[in-house]
């Protein structure tokens, strides 16, 4: 080696290293959304302000009418049921049915007057009591 050569590797140094290209393998992340760096403690504001369940009014004029009523219970609606305008017969077998229907879905069924019932699925809590004294003993009452 020349004494060039030996000043030009001296200041370059290209001799003194070996470039060795390696492929490296490419780690693949899974993909993520940002939904999925949320914190559990985040809440969507648009889902609290729309109800989380409904109340139906009903007053049913023959028994035909109760499957309808228990279709509600169980898609989670609270109902209220009016037994005024119906036979006693009638009446008693709606609200058979509607219990076996209640229980069926761990809810519950309430009296709130001489004929009139709250039916309540288990997404929905009923707080306090209405007396069960009433001016008087009607036929209706005496079946319950």
């Amino acid at each position: 080696m020349s004494i060039k050569n030996k000043i030009k590797t001296f200041f370059t140094m290209d001799d003194e290293y070996e470039y060795i290209e390696e492929e490296q393998e490419e780690i693949e992340l899974p993909e993520t959304t940002p939904t999925q760096h949320r914190k559990n403690n985040v809440v969507n504001l648009k889902s609290m302000q729309q109800p989380s369940s409904k109340v139906v009014l009903c007053e049913p004029r023959s028994y035909n009418e109760v499957q309808e009523i228990a279709d509600n219970i169980v898609n989670k609606r609270a109902v209220v049921i009016n037994l005024q305008r119906i036979d006693h017969m009638q009446a008693k077998r709606i609200v058979d049915f509607l219990s076996g229907t209640v229980y069926a879905i761990d809810g519950d069924i309430q009296k709130l007057g001489a004929e009139t019932f709250l039916c309540t699925p288990d997404n929905v809590d009923v707080s306090g009591t209405i007396s069960e004294i009433f001016a008087g003993e009607d036929e209706f009452e005496k079946g319950w």
